[in-house]
């Protein structure tokens, strides 16, 4: 029997307990699809259904219409209404009329069980065995749950109706069909406690202890002694005060003075007017035009590209290696330190191979020790992963910061989040499907954070098109970099009314563009106060009450996702107020609802608001179209089965653009220095609306060489090209 050494076989321990909580998240995640397929096909047959019976419904409806006539005419006796009817229809007919209204019509909270009943050989196959194997639990809202799931575990399989089972979970919707006599129909109940089971999973009601994705999120919030201890500290760093009627009263009077601000100049604004739709106010806003390039920044940005020198993709990444050592954060997976020759060199490339998605085929060489089969599969498996991803990152977006032209474009206190989507063409779990994104394949979302220096902060891997309000939280709170953006921009559809409110208390300004002010909620806390113009559209009112009963358990919830006792998803969950909200997340949404119409407000009102948002969210556009660029290898299809290697390859794809922003920043820098000395007049306007996203110089194709002149590797930089030779563009 051979030895490890003690960090390769700790290494080995953790990854082996890691392996077995990805293979029960996995459990959980199959459960869910499983599910969710199972009602989805229901829900579609039933549909289908319906339109084959609409022609049959719509002849009974007719008739029942003809009696429903007779019955309102007032000018029919109520002694002569029998008659009446019947002269219009017979008898026999009005009875076909109501049995066929009953045979089709279904209730509003009709659960389509019929359509459910034959997957449940489909159940049968994995229901018993999934009780015995996961180790449910439940909070208190869960119970009813869990109960029902612990009897289903004891009774013998079959279909007979079930004796006495605990009813408290079957709500109005199946409780015709779970119990339709004196007996429990075992189907209905299973369905039910189905369903059950994956609302109660997304709420986080039911978990998992031993978990990584699905554990009791109230584990990491803080509590007793330890909150005590560090309340102060936590409303000290965010600007909280542990008071909630000091609070509420700040808030109040911000939200005033908005209101009264924007309705002084609303009349003034051209941009914007009161409108009446069905009866009520409306704010409308006029969509912003495209901004104008002068011609001075384009022939500054024509002058600057002209002088990037052209270069190979792998020059791109062995020049930032040897300006930023970024390669040296990749450690090996056991912990100690390599001493592998031109490491470097094959870390390059198995980054290009990843990024680009060509395999490590076009990358080989036998004659070059650094760049052989092996080698590059040995560091792949070894030094790649998230934690140095993570760390490298950071160090490239450091280096990125110290340039002097990027505090022109931002001085890191603005991001922005957007997804980027990638069609999953292979059998996975961690996919799902969206025919918009991805037609007839799944696909997942490559959730980003973008920093105004054009630097991207952090990513998430959401499986196919999830609401981006579940994991903005999460990328914003789990980036690890220098850079600590304080204002975060999003698309329309990535806000609900819980993220203002959390990302209030956290402290940050949460600024999402609003595509469509038509049908927005506009809140007010004070119901007497004049708002002029704006007091038909401020038509709710805020429950201050409900945030000042809430506001320890919110500071509480505040400081666990500030210290990183709790994640941010799993909050987000928890949160949704769609589904029983708790009264922590309904004092949030009403929390929520303050700074929302605050911003909406604003946004309305100030135009150079809404054009910072705009060029923010439009960096991020660019930056993914670098990526699709970069990620070409494959018709740019993302073909990993697991989770950790769509994170692997993606984190690398992120942190090669990073490479290349980085590269271009150089360079253009050096290009405007140089333009100034020669007396060029650069406009510092025109400086701030230059961009790092740009590739016709960089060639991502062919076959590669991984080799530099000597000065560069140096640190000396690549001389600058000569726009006025023409052998320079021939080479």
């Amino acid at each position: 029997m051979f030895l490890l050494h003690p960090h390769l076989a700790k290494a080995i321990a953790t990854a082996e307990v890691e392996h077995i909580l990805a293979l029960l998240d996995d459990a959980l995640d199959l459960l869910d699809l499983i599910i969710t397929e199972m009602f989805s096909e229901a829900a579609h047959a039933r549909d289908r259904a319906r339109l084959r019976t609409m022609k049959d419904l719509d002849a009974a409806a007719i008739q029942l219409m003809q009696v429903g006539r007779l019955v309102l005419d007032p000018n029919l006796q109520d002694a002569a209404l029998r008659s009446a009817i019947f002269q219009t229809l017979d008898r026999e007919d009005l009875e076909a009329a109501v049995n066929q209204v009953d045979a089709l019509v279904r209730p509003p909270d009709d659960v389509y069980y019929r359509e459910l009943v034959g997957s449940y050989a489909r159940v049968r196959k994995f229901l018993p065995h999934l009780l015995r194997v996961v180790p449910f639990e439940a909070t208190p809202a869960g119970q009813p749950i869990l109960e029902a799931l612990h009897y289903l575990r004891q009774v013998e399989p079959g279909s007979a109706p079930l004796p006495n089972p605990p009813m408290t979970m079957v709500n109005r919707g199946w409780h015709r069909y779970v119990e339709p006599s004196q007996q429990v129909d075992r189907k209905a109940y299973v369905f039910c406690c189905l369903e059950q089971v994956r609302a109660a999973r997304r709420r986080r009601d039911l978990f998992i202890a031993p978990s990584v994705r699905h554990s009791d999120v109230r584990l990491g919030l803080l509590s007793g002694s330890a909150w005590a201890a560090a309340r102060p500290a936590v409303c000290r760093s965010l600007g909280l005060s542990g008071s909630a009627p000091e609070t509420i009263r700040a808030l109040s009077q911000a939200l005033d003075q908005t209101y009264k601000t924007v309705a002084a100049n609303v009349e003034a604004n051209p941009d914007v007017r009161v409108t009446q739709v069905d009866g009520k106010d409306e704010l409308i806003i006029t969509p912003l035009d495209k901004l104008p390039e002068p011609d001075s920044l384009v022939r500054l940005r024509e002058a600057v590209h002209a002088r990037l020198p052209r270069v190979d993709l792998p020059e791109v990444l062995l020049e930032i290696a040897a300006r930023t050592e970024f390669t040296a954060t990749f450690t090996h997976v056991s912990e100690r330190e390599s001493r592998m020759l031109d490491l470097p060199t094959s870390l390059c490339a198995v980054l290009l191979a990843e990024a680009c998605h060509i395999g490590l085929e076009p990358l080989t060489r036998n004659d070059a020790p650094a760049l052989r089969r092996a080698r590059l599969s040995w560091v792949s498996q070894n030094f790649i992963r998230n934690e140095t991803l993570i760390d490298a990152n950071a160090c490239l977006v450091a280096e990125q910061n110290k340039i002097p032209l990027v505090q022109q474009w931002g001085g890191g206190e603005v991001a922005s989040a957007d997804g980027l989507r990638f069609v999953v063409p292979v059998r996975t779990l961690h996919a799902g499907p969206n025919p918009k994104y991805f037609g007839f394949e799944r696909g997942v979302t490559y959730y980003n954070l973008l920093s105004d220096q054009f630097t991207g902060l952090h990513a998430i891997v959401i499986p196919g098109t999830l609401r981006d309000s579940l994991y903005l939280l999460a990328v914003v709170l789990e980036q690890q970099t220098e850079l600590q953006p304080t204002e975060i921009m999003t698309d329309t559809g990535a806000y609900t009314d819980v993220v203002f409110g959390l990302f209030w208390l956290l402290g940050y300004r949460f600024c999402p563009r609003i595509a469509d002010m038509r049908g927005a909620r506009y809140w007010r806390v004070d119901p007497l106060a004049d708002y002029g113009g704006l007091n038909g559209v401020a038509r709710h009112r805020i429950h201050t009450k409900l945030i000042e009963q809430q506001w320890e358990d919110m500071l509480r919830l505040a400081g666990s996702l500030k210290l990183g006792t709790v994640q941010a998803v799993s909050i987000m969950r928890t949160l949704r107020i769609d589904d029983r909200p708790t009264k922590l997340a309904q004092a949030v949404a009403e929390l929520s609802r303050i700074d929302k119409t605050i911003h909406a407000l604003t946004f309305m009102a100030d135009e150079h608001k809404r054009r910072r948002i705009l060029t923010q969210l439009n960096r991020g556009e660019d930056r993914h179209k670098l990526a699709r660029a970069v990620f070409h290898g494959k018709r740019g299809e993302l073909r990993q089965r697991y989770r950790e290697g769509q994170e692997d390859q993606l984190g690398v794809l992120g942190l090669v653009v990073n490479i290349i922003i980085l590269w271009n920043t150089l360079y253009i820098n050096a290009a405007v220095e140089q333009l100034a000395s020669e007396g060029y007049p650069v406009q510092p306007e025109d400086v701030a609306r230059l961009s790092p996203l740009v590739l016709e110089h960089i060639n991502l194709l062919g076959r590669y060489a991984f080799s530099v002149p000597d000065a560069v590797a140096q640190g000396h930089l690549r001389p600058l090209r000569n726009p006025a030779d023409a052998l320079d563009d021939v080479a």
